[in-house]
């Protein structure tokens, strides 16, 4: 039995300040720039106010990318193009500065960090900071068994928490996330799947390296699977994780829901982090009025997820990539509201008639 209580987490979330909001906009009527031509970007800088709790709205300056690292044991099936074990090279990728999402955090100046939850490699082989959070090493096949025991699903959400309080005390003033994986988005179209209602053939997707039409019968064979071992235990979303998600998605999940707590809002990136998200909302219903849906990767599943919390995507590029790139993207965008909804002028005050 986990002392976790989840419902901790509805009374501890509330929603971005209301009335900060109406001030928000209230401050764009007055703008020189007429109401409505900017766009969509008008609605994120007000977002971004009332989660900051200020207007003018202040700017997006410190900004990290955090990255949640795991295998999961039903790639050993096929349903990755990548072979089961591998994520490990993804890793290095990132370190090492190769892969799409260093290019572009390089280029952007954020910084990356990234947590090894499960990942199937000796914790020798990688930095010490990546590695201490790691809960075991892989996760279990999910057709035929739990990914992990609920001690370990607990200690990888605690972590999670743990590191959303780490990034809000040290100043992060916007979180993009994403994960970095080799059978993550099987695990993640589980757990939409379950949370929705829907088939397995609805959430089953190509995943970042793309599968041919046998892989994709088999991932949809093993989600298929997985579900029937999945929906027993709805209601209680900690179980729910350690008996179809992973050491990474239930990380993730506790990050979500602690960063809606400390007011820190998130990008999200694709299907695994928005299936996350997904069951974050269900344990507690205001947290995505905390996140942005950074992009559109695709993957049917994450517009599953997305549309079910009520979330639009803010580019439509179809990077399927993952590791927090496509959301990355979406960065300059929140920036860009920022400054304009803080640094255009507002009308001059209409002069006073003179008096007859």
């Amino acid at each position: 039995m986990s002392s976790l209580n989840l419902d901790d987490f509805t009374d501890l979330i509330e929603r971005p300040d209301g009335g900060v909001r109406r001030d928000a906009e209230a401050r764009r009527e007055r703008l020189t720039v007429p109401p409505g031509s900017l766009g969509r970007l008008d609605d994120l800088g007000e977002w971004l106010a009332a989660a900051q709790g200020s207007v003018p709205v202040r700017p997006v300056e410190r900004p990290r990318v955090l990255l949640f690292a795991g295998d999961h044991g039903v790639a050993e099936l096929g349903v990755s193009a990548r072979p089961a074990g591998s994520a490990e090279l993804l890793v290095r990728a990132v370190l090492e500065g190769a892969s799409p999402v260093a290019v572009l955090a390089r280029r952007l100046g954020v910084p990356v960090r990234i947590v090894d939850m499960a990942l199937d490699c000796d914790p020798e082989a990688l930095p010490e900071e990546v590695v201490r959070h790691r809960v075991r090493r892989g996760s279990g096949r999910i057709d035929i068994e739990d990914a992990l025991t609920l001690e370990e699903a607990e200690a990888a959400f605690r972590a999670g928490v743990a590191l959303a309080d780490e990034e809000a005390d040290s100043g992060t003033d916007l979180v993009v996330l994403g994960d970095v994986s080799v059978g993550g988005t099987t695990a993640a179209s589980v757990l939409v799947a379950a949370l929705c209602g829907t088939d397995a053939s609805v959430v089953t997707g190509r995943g970042g390296l793309a599968i041919d039409d046998l892989a994709w019968m088999r991932k949809c064979a093993a989600i298929r699977d997985a579900l029937r071992r999945a929906r027993p235990v709805l209601g209680d979303q900690l179980q729910l994780l350690a008996t179809v998600g992973g050491a990474d998605l239930a990380a993730m999940t506790g990050f979500l829901l602690q960063s809606a707590v400390r007011k820190l809002p998130v990008v999200l990136d694709g299907v695994v982090v928005a299936a996350c998200a997904l069951v974050a909302q269900r344990i507690a219903f205001r947290a995505p009025d905390w996140w942005l849906a950074g992009h559109d990767s695709g993957e049917p599943g994450q517009a599953k997820a997305l549309d079910r919390m009520a979330l639009e995507p803010l580019l439509e590029q179809g990077v399927k990539v993952g590791e927090g790139a496509g959301a990355l993207l979406a960065l300059p965008l929140v920036q860009a509201a920022a400054a304009l909804a803080a640094e255009l002028p507002e009308k001059p005050e209409a002069e006073e008639k003179p008096e007859e």
